[in-house]
């Protein structure tokens, strides 16, 4: 029994909400890449250099990245080659096999938030403006606070026209507390923010900050500072530092992830607008990339559409309807 196959008699036993989601989620990207895939099944008789020459573009076009894929290329004519593979259905198997260890690897990955159990825990998100930053801050917090945690919401994107705004009006909405302006520069914001939260008992401080990468120096700074301020205030780094992508701007998404990693210590993705796109293998991507792991998708504009990153729900989504 191949992976897919233990993977499928799993999800048939347990709930299906989350799943549901993957499996609506990456519909785009299913219809897509799977297709093709399939068609591949049906075009070519043997498994020769056309076939691989056109497998490898499938996987280029779903946003794999040019590295990642041939590094499956290579992994996959050598188990072709050392199992004598010329069945297209076990093939299919092998195929499905060697995505899901390539994101595995030897490491040990996990979607949950560090969480600091000697006081509060401190949370900065990163990332440039439109990439769902500001909502996904709030639909975890809204998360959290249905987990029964208190939570500071710290507006520091001093930068952006209504940002502060508009995440005091998401904390309205979610009924967390609220420290934020931009009258002040971001580390003053934040030093202030976490006094407020200590002073409120607060479980959870989640930091918004400037996303303004066209100016790579000041933004670093800005981070660096804020960075100082934490540990100055609470004797130890930020517990997270979470950068949101868009799924949909692809490549171009890994290049942003590259940038924020030289100027502050990324512990997670996230990334928004996954439904959105027929790019979806841009998760395996990002993880060869960067060796960072995606902590949370996102499938939708709802509260509940942000969901914990789960690799066996992901595969089970790209690839359920290949048969």
């Amino acid at each position: 029994m191949g992976l897919f196959d233990k993977i499928k008699n799993v999800f048939s036993k347990e709930t299906k909400e989350t799943t549901d989601k993957y499996v609506e989620g990456l519909t785009k990207t299913r219809e897509d890449f799977v297709s093709k895939l399939s068609l591949l099944g049906i075009k070519y008789t043997k498994i020769d250099e056309k076939f691989y020459e056109e497998l490898e573009e499938i996987l280029i076009m779903a946003d794999l990245g040019v590295k990642i894929t041939m590094d499956f290329m290579e992994r996959l004519r050598k188990r072709v080659k050392e199992e004598n593979i010329e069945d297209f259905e076990y093939l299919k198997e092998v195929i499905v096999d060697e995505l899901f260890l390539i994101y595995v690897g030897d490491d040990q990955l996990t979607s949950k938030i560090n969480y600091n159990d000697k006081g509060i825990t401190t949370i900065l998100f990163v990332g440039v403006n439109g990439v769902g930053k500001t909502t996904s801050i709030a639909k975890i917090a809204d998360k959290m606070k249905k987990e029964g945690k208190k939570i500071m919401l710290i507006g520091a994107d001093t930068w952006r026209a209504g940002a502060v705004t508009q995440l005091k009006e998401w904390s309205n909405t979610i009924g967390t507390e609220f420290y934020g302006t931009d009258e002040k520069d971001p580390a003053s914001v934040v030093y202030e923010g976490l006094d407020k939260a200590i002073e409120t008992n607060c479980d959870v401080a989640i930091i918004d900050t400037a996303g303004r990468l066209q100016n790579k120096i000041n933004l670093m700074k800005e981070l660096e500072k804020i960075n100082r301020v934490i540990e100055k205030k609470l004797e130890r780094k930020a517990d997270e530092i979470l950068l949101v992508i868009d799924a949909s701007t692809g490549q171009n998404g890994i290049s942003q992830a590259k940038n924020f990693i030289s100027i502050c210590e990324i512990s997670g993705i996230i990334l928004t607008k996954l439904d959105g796109t027929a790019k979806g293998g841009i998760v395996l991507s990002i993880k060869e990339a960067i060796g960072i792991p995606v902590k949370f998708v996102g499938f939708g504009e709802k509260k509940e559409d942000l969901i914990p990153f789960d690799i066996e729900n992901y595969i089970y989504g790209l690839f359920k309807e290949w048969k």
